[in-house]
C-alpha cells in the first residue's frame, strides 16, 4: 500500500471519530465519509514539502561530482537520496557498458555547489552498500580534450 493512502485512511478514521463525538446523532458511516472528505481536502490543499523539493530542479550555481566505486546493483534513486541529504540534486547519471547494458560502478551527480562541497567532504571514503565511495569534482569534457591535444 502507498504511504499516502494509509495516512488518508488514518485521518479518515480520526475524522470520523471526531465527527461522531461532536454530532452524537450522526450515523457512523456518515461520520466516516465526512472524515474521508476532510482528509482528502487536507491532502489536496496542503502539498507535501518533499514532493515540492524533488519536482523542482535547483536553479543556481551547480557542480557535477564524479562518484566512483558504486555498487553495481545501485539505482539512480538511491544515489539521489544519499546525495540529497547534503543539498538539492538536479540529476544522477550512472554509467553503463554499451555492449552489455550493465552498470560500470561509477556515475555523475549534478547538485547545488554548496551541497556538492558538503557531499564531497562527507561522502568521500564513505561506506555505501558495502563499498567505499570515491567522490571528486568531475572534470569537464572540454578540459579533457584540450589536455590531450597539448600532449
Amino acid at each position: 500500500m502507498q504511504k499516502s493512502f494509509v495516512i488518508v485512511l488514518i485521518a479518515a478514521l480520526v475524522g470520523a471519530f471526531v465527527f461522531f463525538q461532536v454530532q452524537g446523532s450522526v450515523a457512523s458511516s456518515v461520520a466516516f465519509i465526512a472524515g474521508i472528505v476532510t482528509a482528502t481536502l487536507i491532502f489536496t490543499f496542503v502539498p507535501s514539502s518533499q514532493a515540492r523539493a524533488s519536482d523542482e530542479p535547483y536553479v543556481g550555481p551547480t557542480m557535477t561530482l564524479y562518484v566512483g566505486n558504486l555498487p553495481y546493483r545501485v539505482h539512480e534513486g538511491e544515489v539521489k537520496e544519499l546525495f540529497g541529504e547534503y543539498g538539492p540534486v538536479n540529476s544522477v547519471r550512472l554509467v553503463r557498458d554499451r555492449k552489455t547494458g550493465r552498470r560500470k560502478g561509477f556515475g555523475f551527480v549534478e547538485m547545488s555547489e554548496a551541497g556538492a562541497q558538503k557531499a564531497m567532504g562527507k561522502l568521500n571514503d564513505y561506506t555505501f552498500q558495502e563499498r567505499t565511495l570515491k567522490v571528486r569534482e568531475a572534470k569537464s569534457q572540454e578540459s579533457d580534450s584540450s589536455d590531450s591535444s597539448d600532449a
